[in-house]
């Protein structure tokens, strides 16, 4: 076992964004639809621990949803974000 082994990274994917009021979302039940600002065919953004790391591509497999990577974000070795900046 390596020192790494015991290391979290929370992976996320961005399909789209949208804003809409808190009132509205409220009002909302199950099966509510939001609207997102992207198409199927828009790139989506991969996150590490909410850092942008790559971009890629939804793949649909049968029932199975993928992402395939399709560019890696690459930054330079003393790049470190600022705690209080979320980045996006």
């Amino acid at each position: 076992m390596t020192p790494f082994d015991n290391i979290g990274v929370d992976i996320s994917v961005v399909l789209g964004t949208t804003q809409i009021p808190i009132h509205q979302l409220l009002r909302m039940g199950r099966g509510a639809v939001i609207e997102l600002d992207a198409r199927e065919s828009d790139d989506v953004q991969i996150l590490a621990n909410d850092i942008p790391v790559a971009t890629g591509q939804v793949v649909l497999r049968g029932d199975r949803i993928g992402i395939t990577i399709t560019e890696v974000l690459f930054r330079s070795p003393g790049y470190r974000p600022r705690d209080n900046v979320r980045l996006l």
